[in-house]
């Protein structure tokens, strides 16, 4: 109904000749989302990555009037595809005035409602609830009680109503009772224990509940969505099978299959200052990088596969990214700025905060193993800007990298200060003449903003390689040789 509408009706009677009908919230979202799809409007905003898998299962799920789970690793938009879920319910539906459950004027089921009707009749006054109001979110843990769920006797209502502990009046109801007619979400249900998992039963199945023993008929209408983990199922517990037979529909998630629906996650979930994005210009290739890692991560020998790793690593990251050059600006007093690839070590606290590491991995150390994962991702996309270096070449074979080898081995070394500023960086760049020579033979198209971005990368490739050396040192990076500093000092 429209807001208009709906304000003009506040009693049982305007709502009967308002020509309102009673609709389970199982078929107002299979109704309206069937009116989207129709009308080719898009049904999950703003989830990438899902048009072809996740989403398409999940609107099945809707129309057959399933309850859902959705069991993917974390970071895979479980959560935000639960919550959007809301934007398919009607915008306003009406309620008995006072009561807990949100009872349908036409549908009472509570004893509160059905006496108010029976004593009011057409007088009973109407609420009005909003859509955003009927979502209801309950993360499970090990402290979680039926209590909390379902409900239990409250002996201070009890006291204050002067009734027995034999009436039902004197129930106290928990959250899912109070999300009647709401959509119900239970984020990590392998970790609710197992005789709170059984007393999901009836809910799911009938629709009723059962509180210590009352003889109480609710018949609750209710969407519910459940999250889990794979990996809670060895790690922490399972979802006992009766429960699991009773959600109707299991829908896997997964994780961004390319760079460019990776980037589009990011850059709409990252949290940035709008000065950052004023004054920082960023490199589409700085974008390419930093998902990259996230990519070589969940492949890689040190990270733990079945934890998985969260699209939040490359979104804390990105931030961070931001925030390393923002501070070199202030360092330096410069105005604006564009994203270097030395910044890229700024995101290493984001990486080890993230990544569940193996055996392996805690021996190399948290800090040494993200270091490796962002050489790795240089190292794949290497390739795609410049021509591939073998892993095994004939010493005398040439390569159109020799000339710039060779640079470094005539100097002393080639240094890139953390506190350069932009044009102390660039000049330092541009004096490499070779690296020059080797953009426009390779990158000619290159927008100009970009192209120390790539002349960086071309080095840290190189190094990813084993052609060149690099060494941190207290302001910065220093670039030398593989060989010739240790041959002159023969």
């Amino acid at each position: 109904m429209s807001k208009l509408k709906h304000e003009n009706i506040k009693t049982l009677g305007e709502l009967k000749t308002s020509g309102y009908t009673y609709k389970s919230i199982k078929d107002e979202l299979r109704d309206n989302l069937l009116e989207k799809i129709s009308n080719g409007e898009e049904t999950f905003h703003g989830v990438w990555g899902y048009e072809n898998s996740v989403i398409p299962e999940l609107e099945r799920a809707i129309l057959s009037r399933h309850n859902i789970n959705l069991l993917g690793l974390r970071g895979q938009a479980k959560t935000r595809l639960a919550r959007l879920m809301v934007q398919l319910l009607d915008e306003w539906i009406p309620v008995v005035e006072g009561s807990e459950i949100n009872d349908d004027p036409f549908e009472p089921i509570s004893r509160y409602a059905l006496e108010l009707i029976k004593d009011k009749g057409d007088k009973t006054p109407i609420a009005w609830i909003h859509r955003d109001e009927r979502f209801y979110e309950k993360l499970a843990t090990p402290d979680v009680t039926v209590a909390d769920l379902i409900g239990d006797i409250d002996p201070i209502k009890a006291a204050n109503l002067k009734l027995s502990y034999a009436d039902d009046r004197v129930i106290h109801f928990g959250m899912i009772p109070r999300a009647n007619r709401s959509i119900f979400v239970i984020n990590e249900l392998p970790d609710l224990q197992a005789r709170i998992q059984v007393a999901l039963f009836n809910i799911l199945q009938e629709g009723d509940i059962q509180i210590r023993g009352f003889k109480l008929r609710l018949s609750l209408d209710l969407q519910f969505v459940f999250t889990a983990n794979p990996e809670d199922y060895t790690n922490r517990g399972s979802i006992v099978t009766p429960l699991k037979d009773r959600i109707g529909s299991q829908i896997l998630t997964h994780y961004p299959e390319n760079l460019e629906i990776a980037k589009k996650i990011t850059l709409q979930e990252a949290q940035l200052d709008q000065r950052q994005k004023e004054i920082i210009h960023v490199p589409e290739l700085a974008l390419e990088v930093l998902e990259q890692i996230s990519f070589e991560a969940r492949k890689s020998e040190y990270v733990d596969a079945k934890s998985g790793v969260s699209a939040r690593m490359s979104i804390t990251a990105f931030e961070n990214l931001l925030s390393a050059s923002e501070r070199r600006i202030a360092r330096s007093k410069e105005e604006k700025t564009t994203l270097r690839l030395m910044d890229f070590m700024g995101i290493i606290p984001s990486i080890t905060g993230k990544i569940e590491l193996v055996y392996e991995g805690e021996q190399e150390g948290a800090g040494s193993v993200a270091e490796t994962l962002i050489e790795d991702a240089i190292k794949s996309l290497f390739p795609t800007y410049f021509p591939k270096i073998a892993k095994l070449e004939r010493k005398d074979s040439e390569s159109v990298y020799d000339e710039l080898i060779h640079w470094f081995f005539e100097g002393e070394g080639f240094d890139l200060l953390d506190e350069d500023n932009d044009q102390e960086y660039r000049n330092k760049l541009d004096s490499i003449s070779p690296l020059n020579a080797l953009l426009e033979e390779y990158q000619p198209s290159l927008a100009k903003e970009d192209t120390y971005f790539m002349k960086e990368l071309l080095l840290w490739g190189l190094v990813a390689h084993k052609k060149l050396s690099k060494h941190r040192f207290t302001q910065g990076y220093q670039f030398k040789d593989l060989y010739g500093s240790y041959i002159r000092g023969l």
